[in-house]
């Protein structure tokens, strides 16, 4: 028969086991570890605006994952944001002329980089850099424009001069 030190012995060894395998999980969720990273390349890209784009956001072709953003920061003499990009060792003909464009997974959901590759016979590779960027569509400023072309895209105060000196004023209830 088996003892109830052996069985015991067991049961510890198994919960050590699913406690490491959990805690393995929750590194490779969490992306707060570099041992699960991808093997790949890094591409570079700048952009105007990121909007909400984050580290590790997923960058697509296609629809399909093909890598993530691996770091972001502020050129200091141009003002726009370099974003670095890990593409999956996998993914290897990406022409050199590509766009990237960050576009945003539904309504509100995270941004994310599509890649759309075009028809050079070069490819990019460790260092490249994406020269045709697209900046994220930010909402505010979508509802802005649409606001100000509804209310008449111009500040109807009378208060304002009027930009041509020589205008007759306009009279009210007179029909020419």
């Amino acid at each position: 028969m088996i003892s109830e030190r052996m069985v015991e012995s067991v049961v510890g060894l198994f919960l050590i086991a699913a406690m490491g395998a959990m805690l393995v999980l929750a590194f490779k969720v969490s992306g707060l570890t570099s041992f699960f990273k991808p093997e790949g390349y890094m591409v570079t890209a700048q952009f105007d605006d990121i909007g909400q784009l984050k580290t590790r956001a997923a960058v697509k072709i296609g629809g399909v994952t093909v890598g993530e953003v691996a770091g972001i920061k502020l050129d200091p003499v141009t003002f726009k944001a370099v974003v670095k990009i890990q593409i999956n060792s996998r993914v290897k003909d990406i022409p050199v002329d590509s766009t990237a464009t960050i576009l945003t997974a539904g309504l509100l959901g995270d941004n994310y980089i599509e890649i759309t590759p075009m028809y050079s016979s070069e490819f990019l590779k460790e260092g490249s850099e994406i020269t045709e960027t697209h900046s994220a569509m930010i909402l505010e400023r979508l509802i802005g424009q649409f606001m100000y072309k509804v209310g008449g895209g111009s500040n109807s105060d009378s208060s304002t001069p009027s930009n041509n000196a020589n205008a007759e004023p306009k009279k009210e209830g007179v029909t020419q």
